[in-house]
């Protein structure tokens, strides 16, 4: 490695995407692939948005001018949006309590940085869970501190995750991440654990990643103006179709959006990204008209994948599947997933087991018939 790049870089695992397309044999033909390894809506924009997207860049986006570095049109639209889930005894969101991030990743680096650098701090997270908080501490040297979960339905394990907090003095841990629900596990908090996180002193940051809140239609913004001390995180990468576009956003105290806005990088989202986010809130009712399909569909993958033999497959409250084998008759699940993938399926292999996101109907259909004739029903 060259000297002058840090040493502790050598160590460092770094987030690897799969592949969208892949080719096969010696002629190099594509192949159908059903994309279901990165928990993206299976549904492309339609197509009269993508017109007036189109006409957006076309009219009204000057690309010799700099993108609208306050983000307030957008902002606003968003706290609108989140208004509408947060319950009818909470406090409203205001613009002020929303940050706008080039995806929900530099929302967390900008936490990060916010919190614990400088040695001021190390993050708290509960394995399984999204590989990129612990990679993105590690990347600006903070140290992240991992407990584990209750492998019934993966359940952070409360009490570790309390004595770590207890005992973590140098540095001591100033961030919780939790995912509502988690990924690649797909389970949503329990009661217990928003307990614990209510119980959590105001010196520590607790970050709810919501990024799949429109299929769960579980939120906790409902108590954010209770709690200084909580962040929540959401995207339009999944659930309104603009995973291309990288827009995420944080909704926390103002003095922590104040942070935040310190070290964004300025004009930090494209003017287009801006247009099409803005465009999703206004159609939001036509978006979100597929969440119903995909839910059932979720269920019924989740329903014949528990008939097949080897396979232990959990219940889920976001728009993907999360199985292990079972402890009799464990098939090998990387080779599976290399498997699934020559017959055209793509399946993530994490954490020693399966992630499968819904897809359409078709994509779910082939998905099954394809594990079906690898592995067979039980008995």
């Amino acid at each position: 490695m060259l000297s002058f790049i840090r040493s502790d870089l050598s160590d460092l695992k770094a987030y690897t995407p799969h592949p969208e397309t892949a080719m096969e044999g010696v002629s190099a033909t594509p192949i159908r692939r059903d994309r279901l390894d990165t928990n993206e809506s299976p549904y492309d924009l339609p197509a009269e948005l993508k017109q007036k997207l189109g006409w957006t860049y076309e009219q009204l986006i000057e690309t010799n001018r700099y993108p609208d570095g306050t983000h307030q049109g957008l902002r606003e639209a968003i706290a609108e949006y989140v208004n509408e889930s947060a319950g009818p005894n909470a406090g409203a969101i205001a613009p002020s309590q929303l940050s706008v991030g080039n995806g929900s990743d530099e929302l967390i680096r900008s936490i990060l940085i916010a919190t614990c650098l400088n040695g001021q701090g190390s993050i708290l997270v509960a394995d399984p869970t999204f590989s990129m908080y612990a990679i993105l501490a590690q990347t600006l040297g903070i140290e992240a501190i991992a407990v584990g979960r209750h492998e019934e339905n993966f359940a952070i394990d409360v009490d570790a995750a309390q004595q770590a907090l207890e005992t973590q003095k140098n540095p001591p841990i100033r961030v919780i991440f939790v995912v509502h629900p988690n990924s690649p596990t797909a389970n949503a908090l329990t009661p217990a654990e928003i307990d614990w996180l209510r119980a959590i002193p105001d010196n520590i940051l607790v970050v709810v990643d919501e990024a799949y809140f429109e299929f769960s239609q579980t939120t906790l913004v409902g108590e954010l103006n209770r709690h200084p001390n909580w962040a929540i995180l959401r995207t339009f990468s999944k659930a309104f179709r603009l995973a291309a576009m990288r827009v995420g956003y944080a909704i926390a105290h103002p003095d922590l959006i104040a942070a935040l806005e310190k070290i964004r990088l300025p004009y930090n989202l494209p003017s287009f990204s801006q247009a099409a986010a803005e465009l999703a809130m206004q159609q939001r009712s036509h978006l979100l008209a597929s969440i119903p399909e995909t839910l059932a569909e979720r269920d019924r993958l989740y329903q014949a994948l528990s008939n097949l033999s080897g396979l232990t497959v959990w219940p889920s409250s976001a728009n993907f599947i999360y199985l292990r084998g079972d402890r009799q008759t464990p098939p090998d699940l990387a080779r599976l997933a290399a498997e699934l993938k020559t017959r055209g399926t793509l399946v993530r292999y994490t954490c020693n087991g399966l992630r499968v996101t819904v897809g359409t109907p078709s994509e779910n259909q082939r998905t099954l018939e394809n594990f079906q004739r690898l592995l067979g029903a039980s008995s």
